[in-house]
């Protein structure tokens, strides 16, 4: 404050004080973002408080709370299961199918031979994908790992997987999938302190990712008996490079070391939304009740009413004396002197359908979820329905690329490479040369087919495609079906010349 200031302050300090911020807001010359979303004087942005952290105070200090929340929302809320399991089974269906690319040219193998190797990789492949022994814990395949990693990385923003290897009759691979929840990976209670390491995870100067620490029980099970302790992880392996730990999340900030929650961005709409479809659901079942209220007279006798309140053996709340509980159709005895007064909820709402409509399709919009496939409603127009589809079908693509990237190749790779020492596939110069080592391991994971509306004109421009040179028979059959072009024509020449032979009975 000034001088002029100070004097009215000693006689109105509030006169003083608007006086002082007035003059403060004339001497601002707004420049630039100053004049728009950075105005510290425009009234619609005056009152807006922000502040603004690293990654460490916007997300890493957050995530319990996030992961808690999220996954109760799955539990109890139906508009959030659907959104995690719509994403769950469009990404990963019933599992991703590898598609073995191996580079005969920079290999200078032949295209027959190419094929021959990609179809004895994939053989070998399915040999330990398809048995449970590639769960640590035996519990499931690789294909049923993959939903359930994808699941808990949508629930809880990211998911931990270790590569043990551990012997087992009858399996010829030793490799292991070992998934843990996201709550296990967090920071020794006597390294609370140390700089660089960030809710369990362990960098050095230049943000490299060295270790990861894992808690030995769920900090948050009831069957927490033992001291807790933590088993430090190296990310790579000192001597090999080889990959302990895969660390399967999303980044949407630089410096960021965690994953965030799918649900994160919509938690506070989705449990208001949750609130009031309970809220709604139970006014509607209240109002269903209709009851016959009978007023007794001074002479009315004892007996009760036909119909009477629910017996007290079959009342949920029998223990609390104010309680009356009504069932469908009750007629309820009354004292001399008193009467009911109809209350009418007004239910159903007529407002219900569209109030939920517009908040499903802010959520969907934050979760890059059409409305339409949100709610599994489809009843607009053919073109609307398409588009919805269509533009669903990036966000698909994009997720089952992170997946497939972050997971599938990774442990294809950890595979291949104990195949190959083994001798189980045949891959020379694989351990000296990095190159070559890539060109074997070259992989495509498909997933479920795009939906589609019109199967018919679908293919049509899958033909149109193909006929000029824009893609291929082998990419259409992925894409339309699922499928692998490889394996549907051997399959299609058994069923033709099945059905020759069945056609040539028949002449006879």
């Amino acid at each position: 404050m000034n001088f002029i200031e100070k004097t009215i302050a000693a006689i109105s300090p509030t006169a003083a004080l608007k006086r002082a911020v007035s003059r403060v807001k004339t001497e601002i010359i707004n420049s630039g973002y100053s004049n728009y979303g950075a105005s510290h004087s425009k009234k619609s942005l005056i009152g807006w408080y922000s502040h603004g952290g690293s990654a460490k105070e916007d997300i890493n200090d957050n995530l319990q709370t996030l992961r808690e929340r999220s996954r109760d929302l799955f539990m109890g809320v139906p508009i959030a299961t659907a959104a995690i399991k719509t994403m769950r089974t469009n990404v990963v269906g019933s599992g991703l199918i590898l598609k073995s690319q191996v580079d005969n040219e920079y290999l200078k193998l032949s295209e027959e031979q190419a094929q021959s190797l990609e179809t004895e990789i994939e053989r070998e492949f399915a040999l330990w994908a398809e048995s449970e022994n590639c769960d640590l814990e035996r519990l499931d395949n690789f294909f049923e790992l993959q939903q359930l990693c994808f699941l808990n990385w949508l629930m809880s923003g990211d998911v931990i997987v270790l590569l043990p290897t551990t012997k087992r009759i009858n399996s010829p691979y030793d490799l292991r999938i070992q998934l843990i929840e996201a709550d296990r990976l967090s920071t020794p209670i006597d390294k609370s302190n140390e700089p660089r390491i960030h809710s369990g995870v362990e960098t050095n100067a230049a943000g490299e990712v060295l270790a990861y620490y894992i808690q030995n029980n769920h900090p948050l099970s009831s069957d927490n008996t033992s001291q807790d302790k933590w088993q430090r992880v190296k990310a790579f392996g000192e001597k090999t490079g080889r990959r302990n730990v895969l660390h399967i999340m999303n980044r949407e900030r630089i410096g960021q070391r965690r994953g965030v929650p799918f649900l994160a961005p919509v938690i506070e709409a989705v449990k208001q939304l949750g609130r009031y479809t309970e809220a709604e659901l139970v006014a509607a079942v209240v109002s269903g009740m209709f009851a016959v209220f009978i007023e007794k007279s001074e002479e009315g006798g004892d007996a009760p009413a036909l119909g009477e309140v629910i017996p007290e053996n079959e009342q949920v709340d029998s223990m609390d004396i104010n309680s009356i509980e009504i069932g469908n159709g009750s007629i309820i005895d009354l004292a001399p002197g008193e009467k009911a007064k109809d209350v009418s909820p007004g239910r159903p709402n007529s407002n219900f359908d569209g109030f939920v409509t517009a908040v499903t399709r802010h959520i969907g919009c934050a979760l890059e979820i059409p409305h339409e496939i949100l709610i599994k409603e489809f009843t607009k127009s053919y073109s609307a329905s398409r588009a919805a589809l269509l533009e669903f079908w990036k966000t698909i693509k994009m997720y089952r690329n992170w997946l497939s990237n972050d997971f599938c190749k990774p442990v294809f790779e950890q595979w291949l490479a104990e195949a190959v020492a083994k001798g189980r596939v045949p891959a020379p110069g694989f351990f000296t040369d990095p190159a070559i080592r890539k060109a074997y391991s070259g992989s495509e994971w498909n997933g479920p087919a795009q939906g589609s509306l019109n199967p018919v004109n679908d293919v049509k421009a899958a033909e149109m495609r193909v006929q000029n040179g824009f893609s291929t028979r082998d990419k259409e059959a992925q894409e339309l079906a699922g499928s692998d072009f490889y394996k549907n024509i051997p399959q299609r020449k058994r069923e033709e010349n099945l059905m020759k032979e069945v056609r040539d009975i028949g002449r006879e």
